[in-house]
């Protein structure tokens, strides 16, 4: 009988974890013997509707990656027998054999709030290694930034009040959901219900009780009390199986020992007040309400608008699949490539989809109060004002960045969230933040364009008009 295959990634499958034609580009390259050093940033274009940020995420796992990538013999093998290496040479997948990422990268660190066309992650590396790793960044850093900054939205519509996220079960697989779980407490949520996560990361733990407990017993009543003889010092209860408001009361005949109730379905502002009043009429004023369905940030902040008594938030799908806006479009780019000797920039002139060349670096202008002011995007050397945000984290191939802890990481996101100007922070409408090319970076790219027009776009070339 056939054995089911697990479509988990380990680390020797690491080199395969990418698009064919990155592979097939590298191959290109190492038959014409092109060794240059090649740069290439990953970026963001246009940040999605009613973004007015990105908090950044997916920095940890992008360097085990990098710090990582291998192929195995059977991978190789693998890829020899496809059509399109048929005329390639074996010298080729001997080098894939003993493949290492060689190269340096700098970036952002995790929990950065950043900005649309600031580079997140800059690669300097030979050129079929900067190729080669493009998919897999892209992958792990679209994908987390976008959930640490949906997770930063719901964070601030809560106003203080927790946010768990309750999201595993429907996220685009388990690994996605543990992903999501990281990027969800980076975004500033204080907890998951992925015990993988948790266990891994560190991040607490949260759970309380689903319908079927309640449903699994003949009286509701007598599920909440057997609940609590097993779990006595963390009684949180569901109260909407039946009637929210009967539940309520049959939880607040718990006593003391209840810590909270959930109420997962309804008219939240609605049962979450009168569910208020039915456990302070019985004295019971310390146990908080938690409130879970189908949440947004955008539902959290209506809820509370008009005063609605709930303690803390469960968030599960629009959270972890960053529902409104779930693709982050970010791009990775050649900007800069070094021949014989000299450094070439390189840029692409497409209608809305131009880049700008050569290495840059961000300079974040900030007040006497550390709040943000504004952002230039100079080149890499470039003498400007401001805190310079992308660091080296790898050199020569090897880290040589502190990674801090989840809480640290978090705390930087929480941190520097904070000093964001309210008018950027705004759930729709938010102003736009102020981003800069400088003097030297437009210089550079008004240059590098005439140079590579000239190249390569004749000004009649054959067969147009």
């Amino acid at each position: 009988m056939k054995e089911p295959k697990s479509l988990f990634l380990t680390e020797d499958s690491l080199g395969i974890a990418t698009d064919l034609y990155q592979l097939s580009m590298a191959a290109g390259y190492f038959e014409q013997k092109m060794q240059d050093i090649a740069t290439f940033e990953l970026f963001v274009r246009h940040l999605p509707k009613n973004r007015s940020y990105l908090a950044t995420a997916g920095l940890e796992q992008a360097l085990h990656y990098l710090t990582h990538i291998a192929f195995s013999p059977e991978t190789i093998q693998f890829l020899r027998q496809l059509p399109i290496f048929n005329n390639v040479s074996q010298k080729f997948f001997e080098y894939l054999r003993n493949f290492v990422f060689s190269g340096d990268v700098y970036a952002m660190p995790e929990g950065t709030i950043a900005f649309a066309d600031e580079p997140i992650l800059r690669v300097t590396a030979p050129m079929i290694e900067t190729q080669v790793v493009e998919t897999y960044l892209l992958s792990m850093i679209n994908f987390q930034t976008s959930i640490a900054t949906k997770a930063s939205r719901v964070v601030y519509a809560a106003q203080g009040r927790e946010v768990i996220d309750f999201g595993t079960r429907r996220a685009h697989g388990p690994q996605a959901g543990i992903l999501a779980a990281r990027s969800c407490f980076i975004g500033g949520c204080k907890g998951t219900s992925n015990v993988f996560a948790a266990c891994k990361l560190g991040i607490p733990a949260v759970g309380t009780v689903a319908h079927s407990w309640v449903m699994a017993f003949e009286d509701e009543q007598d599920s909440f009390w057997k609940f609590h003889e097993i779990f006595p010092d963390n009684t949180t209860l569901i109260i909407d199986t039946y009637d929210t408001l009967v539940g309520a009361r049959h939880a607040a005949t718990i006593g003391r020992k209840l810590k909270g109730v959930r109420i997962d379905s309804g008219n939240l502002l609605k049962l979450s007040k009168e569910v208020r009043r039915i456990l302070d009429t019985e004295g019971l004023q310390h146990v908080k309400i938690v409130a879970s369905g189908n949440l947004n940030e955008e539902r959290i902040d209506n809820l509370l608008k008009n005063g609605a008594p709930i303690d803390s938030f469960g968030v599960g799908t629009e959270l972890v699949t960053s529902k409104d806006a779930p693709a982050l479009g970010g791009v990775y780019k050649l900007v800069e490539q070094e021949h014989n000797g000299k450094s070439m920039p390189r840029m692409k002139f497409s209608e809305d989809k131009l880049t700008y060349p050569c290495k840059k670096q961000v300079y974040r202008i900030i007040d006497r109060a550390d709040n943000f002011v504004e952002d230039i995007i100079g080149l890499e050397d470039e003498d400007l004002p401001g805190i310079p945000l992308l660091i080296p984290v790898i050199k020569n191939g090897k880290i040589c960045y502190g990674l801090p802890t989840i809480h640290e990481i978090q705390h930087t996101t929480l941190h520097n969230f904070a000093h964001l100007p309210e008018t950027f922070r705004h759930l729709s409408n938010a102003e736009t933040y102020p981003v800069t090319k400088s003097k030297g970076l437009e210089e550079k790219r008004h240059e590098a364009e005439k140079i590579l027009r000239d190249i390569n776009l004749p000004e009649n070339p054959e067969g147009m008009t």
